[in-house]
């Protein structure tokens, strides 16, 4: 044999490496047709105010960024092959018990129902929080599909390929996260309130597909009991919490992710109330993904020559103008923008406008964050503290889940909640007011982020004087 097809097949992937990516895409897709519109399914479906939905939603959010480090401790010890099983396992019961709650539900009498409206009676009874467990069970095993694919992917390539070994895992992220997005459309359009209950059914049915690959065709050798213990990682959690300039810079970066995380906690409601039913919050979201897929690469290399501080902070600078614009569709005196082959609302037009900025802010953030964070950490323990870099999306879920709701409900009430349309509009009239909050979190996040960088260059440079 050559040395140049030794050197291929050295370069081939595992069947366990292709059936983990395969098993992430469709577990990203299930995950987006629900998340992209979970605050909606709360609100419309369980009665759900939006302060409760959004509050419901941050925590579930918040807990798949706070989990994945120790259920990938416990993942080590099962075996990667038990925990997937056991992650999709209780991902299909979580996302099969919300499409049936509400039916069983209204089989008990607990809830009406109407095809043409919705779901109604779940106001002021307790019935609707039976929900939670079923969201606990969807967020735990989340968790486990976090750590375990990309711990997959890591053991199941080689120094050469491992670049593009992640380069693939990244791709069937985003391919699931669009696919899922995608589908949530035509749902709503053909089946109105009821296509949020159905929604659920297909995300059932990716991560049951998905259960059967795992069993019949996820073979990797067995590697039990490597990693980090519980122990090993509270300790870490404790370092990182005592280490004022990590602290101090996830903090930082938390408002950054507090107007990011709005793509899904006030943008979807936000546009169907201002914009109508007729407009695709869904279909909107996925054009972040789609900036980030185009211009990562390009706003990477063009940054290569600068410090990551100062590339996240161009892309701090850019997220109040995101919202900016995300506000202004409230305030332009058109029916429409005409964009030749389709028109489409203001609100919604600006939305978009304003979800494109977010993209680029993402491009010149994201990708400089973990480097920057590691060189934060002492030498020796980067691969530790690694483990809480998303602490930030933890804190962001629950602080800006949480704002959202009581800025909808002030600002951008649901119409359900009045007589006629006439007051719902008076109600509503400065619902861009919601923006307005989160363009002073981002101009004040960005305006830390210098402060923090001339302090910290300030010390480092005192340290080595004294050295």
């Amino acid at each position: 044999m050559s040395i140049e097809k030794e050197g291929m097949i050295k370069e081939r992937f595992s069947k366990a490496f292709w059936v983990a990516n395969s098993v992430e895409l469709l577990e990203r897709a299930a995950y987006y047709g629900v998340f992209i519109v979970i605050t909606i399914y709360l609100s419309r479906i369980l009665s759900f105010s939006d302060v409760e939905a959004a509050l419901i939603s941050g925590l579930f959010s918040g807990g798949l960024y706070l989990l994945p480090t120790f259920s990938g401790a416990l993942a080590d010890k099962m075996g990667f092959k038990q925990a997937l099983l056991l992650a999709f396992s209780l991902l299909t019961i979580g996302y099969a018990g919300l499409a049936i709650l509400p039916s069983l539900l209204a089989s008990a009498g607990l809830v009406e129902y109407s095809h043409i409206t919705e779901f109604t009676g779940l106001e002021d009874s307790y019935y609707k929080w039976f929900i939670i467990p079923v969201i606990v069970l969807i967020m735990i095993g989340g968790s486990f599909i976090k750590s375990v694919i990309t711990g997959t992917v890591a053991k199941e390539t080689t120094v050469a390929n491992r670049a593009r070994g992640f380069s693939i895992f990244y791709t069937m992220v985003n391919i699931g996260a669009f696919s899922g997005k995608t589908i949530v459309k035509p749902l709503r359009e053909a089946l109105g309130n009821e296509g949020l209950i159905t929604l659920n059914y297909f995300s059932a049915g990716m991560t049951l597909f998905a259960l059967v690959a795992v069993l019949f065709f996820f073979k990797t050798t067995s590697r039990e009991g490597e990693g980090k213990s519980m122990s090993e990682i509270w300790a870490a959690l404790i370092k990182v919490l005592t280490n004022g300039r990590l602290i101090t810079l996830i903090l930082i970066v938390t408002g950054f992710w507090m107007v990011q995380h709005q793509l899904y906690a006030t943008m979807p409601k936000y546009v169907l109330r201002m914009a109508g039913e007729g407009a695709s919050p869904s279909w909107y979201a996925n054009v972040n993904p789609l900036i980030v897929f185009l211009f990562v690469g390009l706003i990477t290399q063009m940054m290569r020559k600068k410090t990551a501080l100062f590339s996240m902070t161009v892309g701090m600078f850019i997220m109040p103008v995101s919202a900016l614009c995300m506000a202004a569709g409230n305030l332009l005196d058109v029916e429409s923008i005409n964009l030749g082959i389709f028109s489409l609302h203001p609100v919604a037009f600006m939305m978009i406008i304003g979800i494109v900025f977010q993209g680029f802010a993402e491009s010149f953030i994201s990708p400089r964050f973990l480097e920057y964070f590691s060189l934060q950490a002492p030498k020796g323990e980067e691969g530790l503290y690694l483990g809480f870099s998303h602490l930030h999306s933890f804190i962001s879920s629950i602080l800006g889940f949480g704002l959202s709701g009581f800025l909808l409900s002030k600002y951008c009430p649901d119409p359900k909640l009045f007589n006629n349309y006439a007051e719902w509009k008076v109600a509503s009239a400065h619902a861009h007011y919601i923006w307005y909050y989160f363009v002073v979190i981002a101009a004040v996040s960005a305006v830390a982020l210098i402060i923090y960088g001339r302090v910290t260059k300030k010390q480092d440079e005192e340290n080595k004087v004294a050295a």
